[in-house]
């Protein structure tokens, strides 16, 4: 392998935005925001919409009712008022 044109693998945090789940995974993405972990060290933070704790293919049932249709969520999500 060429020196110098990898980015670099680190253990980084992703956690759920919907459910709060957390987990340690090696990535190579980086993020402004860290997080302690449970071993007392900090990693970076990558949130992420769906992992294995809120996806219906995982999880086997739909964790999530009807919480609104696409507008109405990302409107939610980015604490945005309608506009009428």
């Amino acid at each position: 392998m060429k020196k110098g044109i990898h980015p670099e693998y680190r253990q980084v945090v992703f956690m759920d935005t919907n459910s709060g789940y957390k987990f340690m995974s090696g990535s190579t993405k980086t993020s402004n925001e860290i997080i302690e972990w449970e071993d007392g060290n900090a990693y970076p933070l990558i949130k992420v919409d769906v992992s294995s704790d809120t996806h219906p293919f995982y999880t086997g049932r739909q964790k999530f009712a009807d919480s609104g249709g696409r507008a109405e969520r990302f409107l939610k999500k980015y604490n945005m008022d309608k506009k009428d």
